[in-house]
């Protein structure tokens, strides 16, 4: 999956899309045309040399990383098994996954791998409403993979629906193992969201209505960010973002307490020594598990500067398990922070993030997450009423086959 993640980048690399009217046209790049066939002929070779050297660069990286994973990974049962079970998974779900690879690629309204740093995973995609005519909401949004196969596109669906309820989201790209650890995933996000705190206004987003939004380990990133950020302000370190700025968090699936969750993820092939790996050594997951962070006592000031928080769980979730949020929800109303926890029934890992939204109709957690951000604009949540229902993008027979062999 890293290496699909490199290559969907290499192909956004080389497309263009058109520039929408009423974005600035300063953000967006233009070819200057050749003046002569002899430039154009010149100017082609270039852009192809270039193209190539491109290429065997990522080439190189892709199958350095990979044997790199390869050499942490082992021969384990367990990974492999389960590697099998996301390609079957894919696989059914592949009609579904198509139409929203289709729209990715070629909707004008979605701007991929915008640049927000120096590191070759440092890019964003922005999916932005149909039309702007005033600034809009924006999610900043952090997928999730296992802190090992995450990758910006994973978002999609999400940038979809909610574009069409206009609210700008920004998917954010970051480093995975091998590729950097924890720390330089947590640099990374931040990084992003720095960005976005800064820029969005270019794209029609308003810097006053931002929203944090993790899935999965994307949860447990985008968390480590905001409390670290918190703690820097309290310390008045120099910082090139707020919380302040972040009007809540969502997160999805969460892992929020690592030492408790090691022996789980062991058991379901994510095995102890590529855990810590992944996490820098058993020394460092008490500073990576925000739980742990909002306790600590040179934390004190921090939390109070801690936006509104909003944790989503499915209760038939294996992958990380309904406690991890429960016990973050009764350790943030502890120190003081305002947090809830939205509990789904019966629902797994991914049901809340793939399955749901494409079966179409209605969504209890896509329309919790608009009703939200939405809460304070009659005009939004009346358009929001009167919206068509969701289209179906997979067949329910297929949804249910790959929710039985889910690897998550």
């Amino acid at each position: 999956m890293e290496n699909q993640g490199d290559t969907a980048h290499l192909l956004a690399r080389v497309s263009t899309l058109p520039t929408l009217p009423s974005i600035p046209y300063s953000n967006y790049q233009r070819r200057r045309k050749p003046s002569s066939k002899t430039k154009s002929t010149i100017y082609n070779q270039g852009s192809f040399s270039r193209e190539i050297g491109h290429a065997a660069a990522e080439t190189y990286l892709i199958t350095r990383l990979s044997f790199k994973l390869l050499s942490y990974l082992g021969l384990g049962y367990r990974w492999i098994t389960r590697f099998l079970g996301l390609a079957l998974y894919a696989m059914l779900l592949m009609p579904g996954f198509i139409q929203v690879a289709f729209y990715y690629f070629f909707s004008p309204l979605v701007r991929r791998s915008v640049v927000y740093g120096d590191q070759p995973r440092n890019r964003l995609d922005l999916y932005l409403p149909a039309k702007i005519d005033s600034p809009k909401p924006v999610v900043v949004f952090v997928t999730g993979g296992a802190w090992i196969i995450g990758y910006k596109a994973w978002g999609s669906l999400l940038g979809k629906q909610l574009s069409e309820h206009d609210i700008i989201v920004a998917c954010i790209d970051y480093r995975n193992f091998p590729q950097g650890t924890i720390g330089d995933m947590v640099e990374d996000v931040s990084q992003g969201i720095s960005f976005v705190c800064s820029s969005i206004a270019d794209y029609g987003g308003d810097p006053n209505r931002i929203y944090l939004t993790g899935q999965s380990a994307g949860a447990h990133i985008s968390s480590c960010v905001l409390v670290r950020q918190a703690i820097k302000e309290s310390r008045g370190e120099t910082v090139s973002w707020s919380t302040s700025q972040i009007k809540a968090f969502f997160g999805l699936s969460g892992a929020y307490n690592l030492p408790n969750l090691v022996d789980h993820f062991n058991n379901r092939g994510l095995y102890r020594s590529i855990f810590l790996s992944i996490m820098e050594g058993e020394e460092s997951l008490q500073k990576f598990s925000p739980e742990i962070m909002v306790q600590d006592r040179s934390s004190k000031a921090a939390v109070h500067l801690l936006p509104h928080i909003i944790l989503c769980h499915g209760s038939s979730d294996s992958s990380i398990p309904l406690d991890s949020s429960k016990a973050f929800v009764d350790t943030l109303h502890r120190v003081g922070v305002q947090a809830e926890l939205i509990l789904y029934d019966g629902k797994t890992h991914l049901d809340l993030f793939i399955h749901d939204p494409l079966r179409g109709g209605k969504d209890d957690l896509f329309d919790c997450i608009v009703a939200y951000i939405h809460a304070n604009d009659k005009e939004a949540l009346a358009k929001d009423a009167m919206a068509p229902p969701r289209k179906r993008l997979a067949p329910e027979i297929l949804i249910k086959l790959a929710r039985r062999i889910s690897p998550f």
